[in-house]
């Protein structure tokens, strides 16, 4: 069995930012209109009027202060609230296809690989812009990758599944070097009309490059134990596809959109993670206090302060469990790995950290990594 090891990471990242200032000041303008627009029902009692949103609120709920963006005009016009990003034509390399690439780049300049080094590609994410041909060929193609190629869905948890995948690959012997990307334009799937959830997502694209210990380059991360973990529920959905459609703006099809239940995801997931990082602990013979660092996903920062909480025995520093969350805000997939990319450069080697994403499905996946010399 060979051994599978991170030999480099890339991120890329929009060139738009909207603070929580600009996103409330757009919700609110939106909530105005539409109760003027419906005055007569409101104060005859037949519906309720949307109430404001304040930073405030968004800032203790989630952790979040601002957030990258494909599209920055569309989601702060009150007429629109959605992102307006333009079709392109099948000869022209895709939107989510092209910010993969984006990230891929620099994860194979990083690693000192070039295209042709590379045997597979995984697109990991939540949400496809198309059913196919799948976004992983595009990429492929794009670089000039030869071997295959394809995509994969598991929500939120996808670049955690995505890795142990190229890593199963690796140790099998049915690839050396494996290039894992996360290409999310969460603006997309998001109800910016939804008072609960208008704050929650951000867009970016990440790459992971997975390969056989033997050939990989001086520094990388050893792959110590990886974990999935599925259970079925109904808090975190997302209804649009092929045979589910939105309406043509978005706008009135929140069914089609993303949605959950906040609260009974919070209950819910921090004890299904938790026990199940001290479930594979206990398999690797290590205890939490043998962890640097910790990379969570980046959905809400309340969460992350408990689990790291119970993982370590004592609240988390921001140096153990950093968050990227404040700037970037739920990037779905690639949120622990921009926490990885960006907070791991200070690590000798050695030191043990461990990367976990958990979210719609339920699912989960937990990477525990050691840095070599």
């Amino acid at each position: 069995m060979k051994n599978a090891v991170i030999s480099s990471t890339g991120l890329w990242t929009p060139p738009h930012s909207i603070s929580n200032e600009e996103l409330v000041e757009a919700y609110n303008a939106w909530a105005d209109n539409w109760n003027r627009e419906r005055d007569a029902d409101i104060a005859s009692g037949l519906i309720e009027p949307k109430t404001h949103s304040s930073v405030e609120f968004i800032e203790k709920a989630s952790g979040i202060k601002s957030r990258y963006v494909m599209n920055k005009t569309g989601v702060l016009d009150p007429d629109i609230m959605a992102p307006r990003i333009p079709e392109r034509p099948n000869e022209q390399i895709s939107v989510l296809a092209e910010i993969a690439v984006n990230a891929a780049r620099q994860a194979l300049e990083r690693a000192g690989r070039k295209p042709e080094d590379v045997d597979a590609v995984i697109c990991a994410a939540s949400n496809m812009q198309r059913a196919y041909p799948a976004m992983a060929i595009e990429v492929q193609q794009a670089l000039g990758i030869g071997g295959f190629a394809f995509d994969m869905n598991v929500a939120c948890s996808s670049a955690t599944f995505g890795i142990q995948t190229a890593a199963d690959f690796v140790r099998t012997g049915s690839a050396k070097s494996v290039l894992m990307v996360n290409p999310e334009i969460c603006s997309g799937h998001l109800n910016f009309t939804d008072r609960d959830s208008h704050f929650i997502f951000g867009d970016v694209a990440t790459a992971v490059l997975v390969e056989e210990e033997s050939i990989a380059p001086a520094g990388y991360w050893k792959i110590l134990g990886t974990k999935l973990k599925t259970e079925f529920s109904n808090n975190i959905r997302n209804n649009f596809g092929f045979l589910n459609r939105a309406a043509p703006e978005g706008i009135g099809a929140p069914d089609k959109l993303f949605k959950q239940e906040g609260r009974k995801v919070f209950k819910e997931v921090v004890p299904m993670v938790s026990k199940m990082i001290s479930e594979q602990l206990d398999e690797l013979s290590l205890q939490g206090t043998d962890l640097r660092r910790l990379w969570l996903h980046q959905a809400n920062a309340n969460m992350n302060r408990l689990i790291s909480t119970r993982v370590l025995g004592h609240e988390a520093s921001a140096d153990e469990s950093p968050t990227v969350l404040d700037t970037y805000a739920n990037t779905s997939s690639a949120g622990s790995i921009i926490a990885f990319h960006k907070h791991s450069e200070d690590f000798k080697p050695g030191e043990k950290g461990l990367i976990c994403s958990f979210g719609a499905g339920y699912s989960a996946g937990t990477v525990f990594v050691e840095k070599t010399a």
